[in-house]
């Protein structure tokens, strides 16, 4: 990927304006302390996030460009405006990295997700104006994570220090696929955490009532860990997972151990795409045909951790008649 340009003129900002869907510009001084504490996160923003006419990052030194400085009204330093279609839509002031990345991110995602920058984050699957998802859809099947009820959703044995049940729902890529993989990336302080980690051992216990009942063919599951080998508290890649279908309310642990998993799924390493970090899990499609919940117990992990990690769930199938909330009848199992 490349660094930012350097601004040598105005015509050549106007160009790069009119060339590039999402333009990033860094108004600095050589001399200020807090431009020089910023540069070197915003040269490593700019290398994981530039994509050729889609993303610019670029610089400009206010000394050398005082005009470009006064038409754009900078008065503190650092600057960073960023540029949507040839218009500023934001412009913080001030060595803020965690304020600068996020906004960034964000402005990116949502190109991605609306197709502007279909393929340049990996391979990631989405429609034009529709969700972001992990993989591709089976022939015939659809996304219906809409479908889930997230009023009803309930995760046990997660770590509050990160994103809430809902975030295994959102539309948008995860952030550590948008900004990358590695330290950077697994320190987390520099990225909105929008994952769910166990906490006090590897195992998750996650409830999902649905607003009407589905044919489930495959959920997609996407975790991002990040890979530092020499960390032993590194969060881990779900291993082995027990679904339940249609259960009124979540299981306790205990109590999943006494009850037959309407399927259980081991993962390999091979079954995970790398450049999405997703995993399909393809079910016994005669088992899930017309259900109302589901219960996914993430048992183990694939590793030596202490914890799991998932960043996305997307359900994939059709949907059927809607349900009244809150009168969710038990069906019984075809097994």
């Amino acid at each position: 990927m490349a660094g930012p340009v350097q601004i040598s003129s105005p015509a050549q900002l106007s160009s790069l304006l009119s060339s590039s869907r999402v333009v990033v510009v860094n108004f600095y001084n050589d001399t200020d302390a807090a431009c020089k504490a910023i540069a070197p996160h915003y040269d490593q923003v700019a290398n994981r996030l530039s994509r050729p006419n889609k993303v610019t990052f670029s610089k400009v030194n206010i000394q050398e460009q005082s005009q470009l400085a006064q038409s754009y009204g900078i008065t503190d330093l650092p600057t960073v405006i960023i540029f949507k279609n040839g218009q500023d839509v934001q412009k913080i002031s001030g060595a803020n990295q965690e304020q600068i990345t996020n906004a960034i991110i964000k402005l990116a995602v949502e190109a991605e997700s609306d197709g502007s920058l279909s393929g340049g984050f990996g391979k990631a699957s989405s429609s034009a104006g529709g969700p972001w998802r992990g993989a591709g859809l089976p022939r015939g099947y659809n996304d219906v994570t809409d479908q889930v009820d997230v009023r009803g959703l309930d995760l046990l044995n997660s770590d509050s220090e990160f994103g809430g049940v809902r975030t295994l729902f959102e539309t948008t890529m995860p952030t550590t696929l948008a900004m990358g993989k590695g330290k950077g990336a697994a320190a987390g302080s520099e990225l909105k955490k929008d994952w769910v980690e166990s906490d006090v051992d590897e195992q998750l216990m996650l409830y999902m009532p649905f607003t009407s009942s589905l044919k489930i063919h495959t959920i997609q599951i996407t975790s991002c860990p990040p890979k530092l080998e020499d960390d032993e508290d590194a969060p881990m890649r779900p291993k082995t997972i027990h679904l339940y279908t249609n259960r009124q309310h979540n299981l306790g642990f205990e109590e999943a151990e006494d009850i037959p998993a309407t399927q259980t799924i081991e993962l390999k390493h091979s079954d995970w795409d790398e450049s999405t970090g997703t995993a399909k899990l393809e079910l016994r499609f005669v088992k899930f045909q017309n259900v109302t919940s589901l219960v996914l117990f993430v048992v183990d992990g694939d590793g030596e951790g202490e914890k799991t990690r998932i960043d996305r769930i997307k359900i994939i199938g059709d949907s059927g008649e809607k349900r009244e909330i809150g009168k969710l009848e038990k069906i019984g199992d075809d097994s």
